[in-house]
């Protein structure tokens, strides 16, 4: 079983499953984090991204929400907020606190399910309460409900993608990657093999990079993405549980976009909003830079594939499991 609680980390998801979108939160079980972030792809939906950046007067995050909806599901935030001031964390401020809590979204309209289906701030609440460090949900779940891969030949050729979580230990260090994924691109295994993205009629991966090499279907990647139906991101929160500056996490986030392009092919891309977040405890024993580095990549890789494996089929979008 794999736990958070020595990261400091709870889980909580909320998913409408009729509408194919959901939302998951990411928060300190009792405690905020520092928390830095790297920006991957060039079509991003995000809130509160400003104060990640090394120099900002607010050190610490609250929680994370990660949310279908494209820009509408950035509303959900405000149940975060909710759920946070009525347990009094946040930054202290006269009077009361001021949750900090970073977003980001996904493009989940439509493809499994409701175009109108967003997550609420009721749904984040939700979510920030039934948040837990232990048997965290894994596949189509809260951000992971109505995410596909594999785009370049249509919605008809899609796959399932989904929600991922895998934990690295080392000697002195750990990490953890929290993923969800909706990649224009396909998902590739360690071995460079593709298991979940663009398929042909006949059910054979089309190979998404060989298609746009070859400059078809679509004479230029926009147009190709403009035919999918579903835009794409792929969101990711990694986390070490030793203590690392603003800086170091920034190159944390940065480092742990390796995984990105290992594993999704392509990924980063103008039409991805691919995006990691990188927390760490406000205080405590320290690790090398470049063994987080590496913990983080390895378990963020790993997180991918699971995001694909465990999610399963339905309305018609296949997953590994059909």
């Amino acid at each position: 079983m794999t736990s958070l609680a020595r990261f400091g980390l709870a889980v909580g998801h909320a998913s409408d499953i009729p509408g194919g979108t959901g939302c998951t939160v990411v928060r300190g079980i009792s405690a905020p984090h520092r928390a830095a972030v790297a920006v991957i792809g060039r079509a991003t939906g995000s809130r509160e991204l400003a104060l990640l950046e090394p120099g900002h007067l607010v050190e610490r995050v609250d929680a994370i929400l990660l949310a279908g909806g494209s820009a509408y599901g950035l509303d959900a935030a405000a149940g975060v907020m909710r759920w946070m001031e009525a347990h009094g964390r946040g930054f202290p401020v006269g009077g009361g606190v001021v949750p900090i809590v970073p977003a980001a979204v996904l493009f989940d309209l439509g493809p499994c399910g409701r175009f109108d289906a967003r997550p609420t701030a009721a749904m984040a609440e939700a979510a920030c309460e039934s948040a837990t460090s232990d048997v965290i949900a894994e596949g189509a779940v809260g951000a992971g409900t109505g995410l596909t891969v594999g785009k370049v030949l249509g919605k008809d050729g899609a796959m399932k993608g989904g929600f991922g979580l895998a934990v690295r230990e080392a000697d002195g260090c750990a990490a953890a990657a929290l993923v969800a994924v909706n990649a224009f691109g396909d998902v590739r295994d360690a071995g460079g093999r593709i298991i979940a993205g663009a398929r042909t009629p006949d059910g054979t991966f089309a190979d998404t990079m060989r298609v746009l090499a070859a400059g078809g279907p679509e004479r230029t990647f926009g147009a190709a993405a403009a035919r999918s139906t579903a835009p794409n991101t792929t969101l990711a929160v990694v986390a070490v549980d030793a203590a690392f500056s603003r800086v170091e996490l920034q190159q944390i986030a940065r480092a742990a976009a390796a995984a990105y392009h290992r594993r999704i092919t392509p990924a980063g891309s103008s039409f991805d909003g691919d995006i990691v977040f990188a927390l760490s405890p406000m205080e405590g024993p320290r690790a090398p830079l470049v063994q987080a580095e590496m913990l983080v990549v390895a378990a963020l890789e790993e997180a991918i594939e699971r995001a694909v494996r465990l999610a399963r089929g339905r309305d018609g979008v296949p997953g590994l499991a059909d």
